[in-house]
Formats: structure tokens, C-alpha cells, sequence
């Protein structure tokens, strides 16, 4: 094919440029390509060709293409793209989960994904699949954590195409900074009474929008193997601003490139500036219009003179000149008219015109802009219930509740600057802010707010914040200005009880004075919620993480997200089950039937922690101590506690006194909640336990049997099993038992 000259001279630039951009994307001298996958600079596929080791991907020749995967210090998966935005997407497996018709177990897979260097992206959704369906992700996030996703149906008729809202499909989000994941699916009966039409669960992490539900996937996910999961990737582990100040080592081009930080994990990555073409975009010229890289230059043609400039003298064509007067034709309107002016003082007309509509113009759309501000604001005040908020403080005797404003909030977190998050949990994200008298709180942005609930919520807000105790931390105030309300505690600084316990590189040994303190003191708080407040409060999320210490240790209940207020005449709440795996009631798993002995079997947990120090659920233990209520209590029926208790604490307490402990711990995980102690006959007990740890004198002069006498502790036990009936203690060889012994038969009917 023959090109005309110009044409063939303007493809060939064309050209030339594109294979020196796909040519710069690779380190000079290296391979570029692993099959039909490019890969650019800073990754590599041979030493020497990318930025460190941690960027090396390593191409598998004995496939056909060759396959690209994850380098060393990851388990291999399949890159499927490198992006220069700073995101790879890889391939991981889907778990299953298959039963026969009979209720055997005929098929498991776990799904799981180790990346060092690369943080999974918030990008990602954990899916489950499945009408008998309990799904479990357990990943590492600087310390460990572990959530889940529900997923019931009883025929296919309720399941709808498209829909994860947890009939036949669930998902959630996953949170930031997440390294590793190791994912777990179960039937919670087998699938015995869907198996005509889903004998399988699934459970997989994909990236968002991949994925869209279909009611055949119920009956077969056999095709779809492997799903896109996006990791983030940036250079380095510090900042732009701290990178920047080393030429040495700072990795982008300062001409040509801009820093960008991540937001998700510590680094940075570099955006290569692109031009645009304005005179294709804008084209700011009356003349010819010529493009340069960040910039435009204007020419006018043969005959004409000027700028070039639209908002310039543009060009113009001389016809006549004389002493005072010019006749000049612009390039653009020589078609549209003729005219005689004086050029000076008409640009000068123009522009201060155009000035002045301008600042006009750019007036009215700022107070245009306040006004909708303002008013949207009025608008979330009065539907987070500010009127109703403010009404009940002016009938007070005292004013409790501080109401702050959007603005003040705001100033207070740098703008919820990332380096303000304290924290964040499955109900929001706490930030660090200082106040203008330099007061520091703690600032909770809640994710969703629901409507419905908003005369509760303000109930709540006016209940806490008349809370004086000690061991709870005090609500000082909240926001409404907002789409979802804010809510201000007092700054605790210690961190959590979590923190102590669980985290290897920061944790503090604590000894078991300090413990024994820390479970009574958290025992007397969660008993005065449930018994000496205006209205009985029930926490619903009862967990290490949840219980704060302050430079002294003095312990300091907090999260409220999930609590509930007890009507003085009402016992028990029917509720959306919410919780945490490990610490959740199974009782109140199964009939959403809330009471205070749900938090006192939370509490449980949190004192079996404390005795073992390991955390509540783990898949990275053995299958048998995965959950630490089976195993805590398993252990204690087979008398083998001093085998579990924690190293830390074995040459400093008192085996009997631990033993004790253990008892309070093994009647608050009964089964049964009416069969659990209360938490004010708990906070008691361990204020008794607290005694004996401080005066001597008691150990020295009572015996056992007088000490057991002061302390009264029952023996009765939990057996766990996954029968319905009686339940008895049983260990099968399913992966996921371990958390399917939660969820006690009888099997749930119906989509939650």
C-alpha cells in the first residue's frame, strides 16, 4: 500500500514513538515479555532487570506460552497484569466445599495467597457461594484477623440473579494494608436439605465487579476454577516526601515523572507525565495551532500578523493604515465582516469585561456553593436526629452531649488524614484528633447509618454520654453534620488488650496480676452496663480489641457500634445476629434472640485469652485449637489446663487461683445462656480472685476448701459435637469443623 508523502511521514513518527514508549517501559539490555504478558520496568524476569528482588517474576517456559508468576517469597500464583498505576492482578483458587445426597463429604479445597511484598488491594471482595454456606478469610494485617460471610437460602425460588445480599451469595470487604489470606468454606448441614440444587459451598477473594452472582453457580462452579484478585504495588516502604530528600535512592524520573503514596501500606510509585494536545482539546489559536510537550505555541499564516493567540491580537490582515486609523480583517471572521476600529481600546474593552464576568461569575458560584453546603448540612443534622438530639439536652438539668460541628472535626483529624486512623473495625474507622484548647479525643466516622434506627441512636448517644465509669470509656459528643454521625470519646493511649496479648513486635508480657486486674475491672463495667444504667445496655461485641488500657492500665471498655439498649420491660432482643467469629454467642447465633448473656459468653473467650494467649480463632494452629472455646474447654475436661496456659504467666500466679479463673471462664461458655452465671455474679467472683491476689495473708492462712468456700465456682462444662440433640464431644476431618462447631444444629432455615 502507498502512503502519500505527508501521511507516510507522519505514520512513521507515529511509529517510531510507540516502540520507544513500549521500549522505556523495560530496563535496557533485559526481556520484556513472558508469553503474551509485557512486563514493564520496575518488574523483571531475569537478575538485574528489575528494581530489587522483591520485583522479579519468575516465567514458567515448561508451559506453552510460557506462564508468568509471582516471584520468591510468595507462594506462586499466575499474573494475569501488570499495571504502571501500581496494581497487579494475579489468579487464586476458589474453596469448595461438596456433599453427596446422603450428607458425605465428597470434595474440599482451601483457597490461599501469600505476597510479602505486594498488600492484597481494598479493591477485592470476599465472595461466598452457596444456600448451606459458612465462609471464613484469615489474613494478616500488621496482626492477625479473621472475618466471615453467611449465606442461606432453603429453595432455589428466594435466590435472585445478580444478588449478594446473603441469600445463595454474600460478600464482603476486605481491609486495607491486608499481606495474606487463607480462606475456608463449610456447609452448615451438610447441604442436606438443598442438595438437590446446591451440593457445594464456595468461597473465593476477586476483584470487585469481576464477579456477578448466577443461580446456576449454586448448582456448579466446576468452570470457574480461579478468580483475578488485585495486589497494590509501590517502590520502597517510605513515604514521597521522605524519598525525595535521597537522590540516591529515589526511584523517579523528577522531569519527566510525579511521586504518588499509596494508600494501602507504606511506599510510593511514579506517574509518568503525559502531555495533552491542546490545539486537538482546545485549540487556543486564531492561526495555526502547533503542540509541544506541556506546551502550545500559535503562528499566523502568510499575510497576516499578530500572536496568533484567540485571546491575543489573534491574526489580522492589514488593508489600509493611516495616521490614526487601521482597517484590519481577524483571520477568523474575514468571511463575517468588515470593520474600522481602534485596536487598543478595544482589547482593552474586552478583557476588562471578560475580568469582571469572571470575578462575577466566580462570586456567585462560591456563594452558591456555601449555600448548598449549608443546606446539605441542615439536612444530615436533621435526619441523624439533631432536633430531636437537642431537644432532649434542653429538657436535661445538664447539658452531657457536646454537639460539634463538621468544620471543628474536620480541623481536628487533618481532613481524616490517613496518619490520624487509630483504628478500624467492621463499623467504622477511629481517627486521632486535637481539639482547638489541644485536648485530644478519639473520633469514630461509622460506615453506614441506618434510618430507622435513628431515635435509638440519639436514646444511645444521651445514655453513654451520661456514663460515669471508670472502666468505660466516657462519649463526650457526636456530630450530625454529616451523611453518617460522628461520635467524640476520650483519647485512650495505651492501646488494646489485643495489642498486649497477640502482637509479637510490640507486645508487652503481661503478668498475671495485671491480667487478673484487667478482667475484673472489665467484669464490673460490663456489669454495670447490664444492671446500674437508666436503661440496661448490652455490648454485642465483647473482644480484646475492644477493651482499651491507659499508661496505668486501668482498663476502659469501648465500641459501642453494635450495642443495644434493653427496654426496662424486655429481657431479650430480636436482632440481625452481629458479632465477631470466635467470641460470637452460638445460643444467639441461632435465634437472634439478644440478651446480657451473650456479652457474658464474649467474656468467656476474653478470659480464656487471657489464661492461654492465644487469640480467639486462628486457622494457623492445629485443626483441634483453631477455635479457642473448644479447645479451652476440651482441655479443662481432660484436666490438661496447665498444658494450655500461657508461658508468660505460669511462674507468677497461682496454679489454684488460675484454676479458679479458668472455672469462672468454663461456666460463662455454657451452651446454654440461662445456665451462664450473670455478669454482675462474675465481677464479683473475680474482685474475690483480686482479694486473695492481694493480701498474702490469705493464702498463708486459709486451705483450699476454706478459699473455695469464699469463692464459689460450679464445674459444669460444655461438650460440643455437631449433632443435634445432646451434644457430645466429637472431632471430624473436615477443614472447617472447627468453625461449624459454633453453628449447633438444628440447621437455619431461610436467607439472613
Amino acid at each position: 500500500m502507498k502512503f502519500p508523502p505527508l501521511l507516510s511521514l507522519h505514520f512513521i513518527v507515529v511509529l517510531i514513538i510507540f516502540v520507544a514508549e513500549v521500549a522505556s517501559q523495560t530496563k535496557p539490555g533485559c526481556s520484556g515479555r513472558c508469553g503474551s504478558l509485557e512486563i514493564p520496568y520496575p518488574f523483571g524476569i531475569s537478575e538485574g532487570c528489575s528494581l530489587d528482588d522483591s520485583f522479579l517474576i519468575t516465567c514458567n517456559t515448561t508451559f506453552s506460552p510460557p506462564r508468568p508468576f509471582l516471584g520468591p517469597g510468595n507462594i506462586p500464583a499466575p499474573v494475569l497484569n501488570i499495571s504502571l498505576d501500581g496494581e497487579l492482578r494475579v489468579s487464586s483458587s476458589v474453596a469448595r466445599q461438596c456433599y453427596d445426597a446422603s450428607g458425605m463429604l465428597v470434595e474440599e479445597t482451601t483457597s490461599s495467597l501469600v505476597s510479602e511484598k505486594f498488600p492484597i488491594s481494598t479493591r477485592n471482595r470476599f465472595t461466598a457461594v452457596g444456600c448451606d454456606t459458612f465462609a471464613a478469610i484469615a489474613g494478616t494485617r500488621g496482626q492477625n484477623f479473621t472475618t466471615g460471610c453467611l449465606s442461606l437460602c432453603d429453595q432455589m425460588e428466594s435466590v435472585t440473579n445478580g444478588s449478594c445480599a446473603g441469600i445463595g451469595c454474600c460478600q464482603t470487604m476486605t481491609p486495607i494494608e491486608m499481606q495474606n489470606f487463607g480462606a475456608a468454606v463449610g456447609g452448615l448441614n451438610n447441604h442436606s436439605t438443598v442438595n438437590s440444587f446446591n451440593p457445594c459451598s464456595f468461597a473465593f477473594l476477586v476483584e470487585e465487579g469481576f464477579y456477578k452472582f448466577s443461580i446456576a453457580d449454586l448448582i456448579d462452579m466446576q468452570n470457574k476454577q480461579d478468580m483475578p484478585v488485585v495486589l497494590d504495588w509501590t517502590v520502597g516502604n517510605i513515604t514521597c516526601q521522605k524519598a525525595q530528600k535521597d537522590s540516591t535512592t529515589y526511584a523517579c524520573e523528577a522531569a519527566n515523572s510525579e511521586c504518588l503514596d499509596s494508600n494501602n501500606g507504606p511506599g510510593y510509585r511514579c506517574r509518568c507525565k503525559t502531555d495533552i494536545d491542546e490545539c486537538k482539546a482546545s485549540n487556543p489559536c486564531s492561526g495555526k495551532c502547533n503542540n509541544f510537550p506541556g506546551d502550545v505555541f500559535c503562528s499566523c499564516p502568510e499575510g497576516f500578523e499578530g500572536d496568533g493567540m484567540v485571546n491575543g491580537t489573534g491574526c489580522h490582515r492589514i488593508i489600509n493604515q493611516g495616521d490614526q486609523r487601521r482597517l484590519i480583517i481577524p483571520l477568523r471572521s474575514i468571511r463575517k465582516f468588515r470593520t474600522v476600529f481602534k485596536p487598543d481600546k478595544f482589547y482593552a474593552g474586552v478583557s476588562m469585561s471578560l475580568l469582571l464576568i469572571i470575578i462575577t461569575g466566580y462570586w456567585i458560584y462560591c456563594r452558591v456553593q456555601k449555600r448548598k453546603l449549608i443546606k446539605l448540612k441542615e439536612k444530615f443534622f436533621q435526619q441523624n436526629g439533631g432536633l430531636m438530639l437537642q431537644q432532649k439536652l434542653s429538657n436535661g438539668s445538664i447539658e452531657t452531649a457536646k454537639i460539634y460541628t463538621a468544620e471543628e472535626l474536620k480541623n481536628a483529624t487533618n481532613n481524616y488524614h490517613e496518619s490520624r486512623v487509630l483504628g478500624q473495625g467492621g463499623y467504622g474507622t477511629v481517627y486521632k484528633g486535637i481539639l482547638p484548647d489541644n485536648k485530644v479525643v478519639a473520633i469514630k466516622k461509622s460506615k453506614v447509618c441506618d434510618q430507622s434506627q435513628i431515635e435509638q441512636f440519639i436514646n444511645e448517644v444521651l445514655v453513654l454520654s451520661q456514663i460515669n465509669h471508670r472502666n468505660v470509656v466516657k462519649l463526650l459528643g457526636c456530630c450530625l453534620e454529616t451523611e453518617v454521625p460522628l461520635l467524640v470519646y476520650e483519647f485512650i493511649t495505651n492501646g488494646t488488650l489485643a495489642d498486649h496479648l497477640h502482637d509479637k513486635l510490640s507486645a508487652s508480657s503481661l503478668p498475671w496480676e495485671m491480667r487478673l486486674k484487667v478482667t475484673a475491672e472489665t467484669a464490673g463495667a460490663l456489669a454495670y452496663l447490664h444492671s446500674e444504667t437508666s436503661m440496661p445496655i448490652i455490648h454485642r461485641d465483647v473482644k480484646t480489641s475492644n477493651i482499651l488500657l491507659n499508661n496505668s492500665y486501668t482498663t476502659k471498655v469501648s465500641d459501642f457500634g453494635a450495642s443495644r439498649l434493653v427496654p426496662l420491660d424486655q429481657t431479650q432482643l430480636t436482632t440481625l445476629v452481629q458479632g465477631t467469629l470466635g467470641y460470637l454467642d452460638p445460643e444467639y447465633f441461632h435465634s437472634s434472640q439478644l440478651t446480657e448473656k451473650s456479652d457474658v459468653y464474649s467474656f468467656g473467650i476474653v478470659l480464656a485469652e487471657l489464661l492461654t494467649g492465644k487469640q480467639a480463632l486462628a486457622f494457623d494452629r492445629p485443626e483441634k485449637e483453631r477455635n479457642l472455646a473448644i479447645y479451652f474447654i476440651s482441655s479443662m475436661k481432660e484436666e490438661r489446663l496447665v498444658e494450655i496456659l500461657d508461658d508468660g504467666i505460669m511462674n507468677e500466679g497461682s496454679i489454684q487461683q488460675m484454676n479458679q479463673t479458668a472455672e469462672v471462664a468454663k461456666r460463662c461458655l455454657r451452651v446454654r445462656g440461662e445456665e451462664r452465671p450473670s455478669m454482675k455474679e462474675v465481677a464479683m467472683e473475680l474482685e474475690g480472685l483480686r482479694a486473695v491476689e492481694k493480701h498474702s495473708w490469705i493464702k498463708v492462712d486459709l486451705g483450699i476448701e476454706e478459699t473455695e468456700h469464699l469463692l464459689p465456682l460450679h464445674s459444669s462444662y460444655i461438650e460440643f459435637g455437631s449433632n443435634s440433640g445432646n451434644v457430645t464431644a466429637t472431632t471430624t476431618t473436615s477443614g472447617f469443623d472447627s468453625l461449624r462447631d459454633q453453628i449447633f444444629s438444628p440447621p437455619l432455615h431461610g436467607g439472613r
